[in-house]
Order: structure tokens, then sequence, then C-alpha cells
């Protein structure tokens, strides 16, 4: 089993289509638990990513064929001084899934924060995400020191 990783490139369509696609697969998991973009969502989304300056998308590939996809945002440590990673979506489609891939993917986009020079890299996770909970813990992932919460307000 070959991985490779591949930046989501913003002008290519057929990026831009299996992103739009990946999202909907996620969307679609338990983890995920919402319905799917329809085409006019699907249009809004790349290119509201294509058009946001602080997004990176990247993709996860098994022999080839697209695996799994992380979508992130490059943030800005006010205390640290010093861009951060922020992790908003790593979803590694079940046919994939249980062969290392996410873990994989998590690793690659640390070690592009490394490359990089950020100073941390962020991200959320669902309570009930066990699967994921482990992965995060096993690469060092942690509650912040203090805890924080991740709170939201809907407009």
């Amino acid at each position: 089993m070959e991985t490779t990783f591949e930046f989501c490139d913003f002008t290519d369509p057929e990026h831009l289509t299996s992103l739009a696609e990946m999202v909907n697969e996620y969307m679609r998991d338990p983890m995920g638990d919402a319905l799917p973009l329809d085409k006019v969502h699907q249009l809004r989304l790349v290119d509201g990513l294509a058009n946001h300056p602080n997004a990176l998308c990247l993709f996860v590939l098994c022999d080839g064929d697209l695996a799994g996809v992380s979508t992130c945002f490059i943030n800005f440590s006010t205390f640290m001084v010093k861009s951060y990673l922020y992790v908003h979506d790593l979803f590694i489609r079940e046919k994939y899934r249980s062969k290392g891939l996410g873990k994989e993917l998590l690793q690659k986009l640390i070690e592009i924060s490394k490359e990089r020079d950020y100073c941390k890299v962020t991200l959320e996770v669902r309570e009930d995400n066990r699967v994921a909970l482990h992965l995060y813990k096993k690469l060092g992932f942690m509650d912040s020191e203090p805890l924080m919460y991740f709170w939201t307000k809907k407009l």
C-alpha cells in the first residue's frame, strides 16, 4: 500500500469536484451527522475555500485512489506571535479506515506545520468519536492547560 499526499489545487476542477464529494461523504458519515450539500452549496463550498486566504486542503491517496481529506485553516496566535494550523476536518473514507491513513494524514499536517515554523496544531473532536480521540492522544494532542471550551453561537 503506497500512501501519497496532494494539496488541493483550487484551480483544478477535478480537485474541486473531489473535495466537494469528500465533504459530502463526511457529512453523511455518523461523525459528520449532517445532510449532504446540494449542487449549489457544493459550488459555494469550493468557491469559498478557493477564495479563503488561509484555507489549506490536503488529500491522502492510497495506491493512487482518493482515500481521505483534511480541511485546515492557517490561524495566528497572539500570545505566541506565530501562525498555527487549525484542523477543521479530517476524514478517511470508510473502505480505507483501519489502515493507518488518518494517522499518516495528521502526521503529514504536523510535518508541514513544523516546516512552516507554526507554533502549534489545533483541532476539535466530538466527545463520542472514540477512534479519533484515541488517534489524537496517540499523536500527542491533549486538552489545553488550562482547559478551554469550544463554544458556538449560531447566527
